[in-house]
């Protein structure tokens, strides 16, 4: 689970820090590159949904050995085309392995470590977390090191493939005891449908809500201190920094979330630290980055709480699945906005003025759902 989490956003803040390079070499517009950086929250929605209808007939195992295949394949083919439209479909392939992977993490957790649900989720969280801070902190360098932007995007591709081979023996094991199992033997599990529940729905719009921030922020924060005037490598540090801070958030939030009665303190911390970062980086991104990054990891800290909270709102394997596909396909509908409003804006304003005003409209948004997943519910129950 932990070195499949370390892949997880590697593709997408790796293409973050590299944006600039990406765009002069493919000769893409910022409306394009909008797009792009918009395609991760696309292809987490589209295919977030068609997981619990995998799981139901794949064993899991063998449908995550498939997702990581993908993954690796696909961050393989998008270093090799000087085309972008082949470059928008072979990430497209890489994202959709990631896609499924987030679905099935959590109800993995659920299934294997159902008494320890906030520590181990932490701890793949924190996984997550190191690899998207290694890959936005080292891309340029290696980019620059080889003398192109395609070794700094490729060489994550070798990490997916490593994730693969301990799943390789557990999906095979799979397989061989599946041919054991007689029909009669197999239990149809409950079916939960969130789509039909007021938590379904806050816990969607809430994770829609922090992960279009999220993504705005991996695919646009670099290129926003380019310009306001720190150096290509400097930028990239400054976004693998928002990550790195989050590394302990993320292994210390999933507890906090688990502990609280109520999850309100964590809601409104959160969005607090995020409001004053985005206003910082509005009035002086260059004078005081660094409290600003600080601040803005800080708000990042609602991914792992959601992320806890989809185990914690759902009693059943099959109700955290549920939960997770409905909350993450659809949150990342909503997703989709971030990185392609960002980028329009700042393309027709030529600042950053109004793209942050966005994020702060979508701040208050994300608000408003976190107090309605605040209390203590189970998705069954409704």
């Amino acid at each position: 689970m932990l070195l499949v989490a370390l892949n997880l956003r590697a593709v997408v803040t790796s293409l973050g820090a590299l944006l600039d390079e990406v765009r002069d070499g493919l000769g893409l517009s910022g409306v394009t590159a909008g797009l792009v950086t918009t395609l991760p929250t696309i292809a987490f929605a589209g295919l977030g949904a068609l997981t619990p209808w995998l799981v139901r007939r794949v064993a899991p195992a063998r449908v995550l050995v498939v997702a990581m295949l993908a993954l690796a394949v696909g961050q393989v083919l998008r270093v090799a085309t000087d085309s972008a439209l082949i470059f928008v479909l072979t990430s497209a392939l890489a994202l959709s392995g990631i896609a499924v992977a987030n679905i099935l993490l959590p109800m993995l957790v659920k299934q294997h470590f159902p008494h320890r649900t906030g520590l181990v989720t932490g701890a793949y969280t924190m996984a997550l977390t190191v690899g998207t801070t290694v890959a936005a902190a080292s891309a340029v360098p290696i980019a620059h090191a080889f003398g192109s932007w395609r070794a700094g995007l490729g060489v994550w591709a070798a990490m997916a493939a490593v994730a693969v081979l301990p799943w390789v023996p557990l999906a095979l094991r799979t397989r061989a005891g599946a041919r054991r199992v007689t029909p009669t033997a197999v239990a149809t599990p409950m079916r939960v449908r969130p789509a039909r529940t007021r938590l379904g729905w806050a816990m969607a719009v809430y994770f829609g809500a922090q992960s279009l921030s999220g993504y705005a922020i991996m695919g646009w924060l670099a290129q926003l201190f380019r310009d306001a005037g720190y150096h290509p490598e400097s930028a990239g540090l400054l976004l693998a920094g928002v990550t790195a801070l989050g590394v302990p958030i993320a292994l210390l939030m999933p507890t906090l979330a688990g502990r609280l009665g109520s999850l309100r303190p964590l809601v409104l911390g959160l969005t607090t630290a995020s409001a004053l970062a985005y206003l910082g980086l509005a009035l002086a991104p260059h004078g005081a980055a660094l409290l600003w990054v600080a601040l803005l990891a800080i708000g990042q800290g609602a991914f792992p709480m959601i992320l806890t909270a989809i185990g914690l709102r759902a009693r059943t394997a099959e109700g955290t699945v549920a939960l997770s596909a409905f909350a993450q396909s659809t949150g990342y509908v909503i997703a989709a906005l971030g990185p392609l409003m960002v980028g329009i804006l700042y393309e027709a304003t030529g600042g950053w003025t109004a793209p942050i005003g966005f994020l702060l409209g979508a701040l208050a948004v994300q608000t408003t759902a976190g107090m309605a997943i605040a209390r203590p519910r189970y998705v069954e129950d409704e």
